[in-house]
């Protein structure tokens, strides 16, 4: 399945059914009066957030969404059958977007989230309701009320509690392959990972999820190499593991580039809990280790945690920090709680 977390469509709701012209014609009577019945309401456009996708592939293949106008009146006073509401599916973590991607209408975090997105419009009245002591024979209807419509921009920000920072090669696709039941691409070059990965940890009678996003590097959030756009799948995380390269020529100064983005993409990344980790380091003596392991630890005023993604080295302990930071696992809501349990209802 192809991954795509942005796409632009075209929704309208339902217009409203015209009212009805309609007389009251039986033998014997004969001034029966109008009878016309109002138009039907049209349908609604809601959005509905469900488990188990993580994509919006669908959406480059339709991008119209038209809910059906409501029906006609009719005479004998029937009021005309409303238009069926029409139901987009989206993906948990889905944020509906203006236009111009200024403003978020709607943000989906919940599985089964509902919310009607536009209302359709109501029916026409028919020419029964315009009967008056003076007017008894009214030949006006309403022709119903037209929908709303319009383009909106679909955004998927990934939900996981823990996201893996740092830049192309760093080894972060080596260690939710070595965490977690993910199969990210490892290759010995640059940008091996082109799309966000996410990955269960299970670690110590806990259970977390961990996302992986395509390297930064310097000059992402001005569009350097895949650019920084990615990074909108961490913003609900809850820490971010920063993963430094111990092979490369000046760790410290890789380091400084990737909080450099961080802090220019926004967003509040930067304020974000951070546990730093020097990746690689079976590939160096111990002495050396231990001198970019303090070096790192001047530069970043934090503790650098020790580890080898690939030869399994200090990842317990890493995991162990993750768990920590993210914190205790949130109470489910219970059935006597009735204020939680009164939030959503089906529609």
């Amino acid at each position: 399945m192809h991954f795509l977390d942005q796409a632009k469509i075209f929704v309208r709701s339902g217009a409203g059914g015209p009212g009805a012209v309609s007389f009251r014609r039986e033998k014997f009577i004969e001034y029966g009066g109008p009878n016309g019945g109002n138009g039907g309401k049209g349908g609604d456009i809601i959005f509905e957030a469900v488990a188990g996708l993580n994509t919006l592939i669908d959406f480059r293949y339709t991008q119209h969404f038209r809910a059906p106008r409501g029906k006609g009146g009719a005479g004998q006073n029937r009021t005309g059958a409303g238009g069926e509401d029409l139901i987009i599916r989206v993906p948990v973590g889905t944020q509906v977007l203006s236009e111009d991607r200024d403003h978020v209408l709607a943000d989906f975090t919940v599985p089964g989230q509902r919310t009607v997105f536009m209302r359709g419009g109501d029916g026409g009245r028919g020419n029964a309701s315009y009967k008056t002591s003076t007017n008894r024979t009214p030949r006006q209807h309403g022709t119903g009320w037209p929908g709303d419509e319009g383009w909106v921009w679909l955004r998927l920000k990934l939900l996981a509690d823990a996201g893996l920072v740092g830049l192309p090669n760093a080894g972060k696709s080596t260690f939710i392959n070595a965490t977690t039941n993910a199969n990210a691409k490892v290759g010995d070059y640059p940008f091996t990972t082109t799309r966000p990965q996410l990955g269960v940890v299970s670690h110590r009678n806990r259970e977390f999820v961990l996302a992986d996003i395509p390297g930064l590097i310097e000059g992402a959030a001005d569009g350097a190499g895949i650019g920084d756009r990615f990074l909108g799948h961490i913003e609900r995380c809850k820490v971010l593991l920063h993963l430094v390269d111990a092979t490369e020529d000046n760790p410290v100064d890789n380091y400084r580039i990737v909080r450099g983005e961080l802090d220019a993409y926004g967003a509040g990344l930067i304020d974000k809990p951070e546990v730093i980790g020097l990746n690689k380091i079976d590939a160096l003596p111990a002495a050396e280790v231990k001198k970019l392991a303090t070096k790192l630890k001047r530069a970043s005023k934090a503790e650098v945690m020790l580890l080898s993604g690939a030869g399994g080295e200090g990842i317990e302990a890493v995991l162990d920090r993750l768990v920590e930071a993210i914190g205790p696992l949130e109470a489910a809501p219970t059935e006597g709680n009735s204020e939680e349990a009164a939030e959503w209802s089906p529609i």
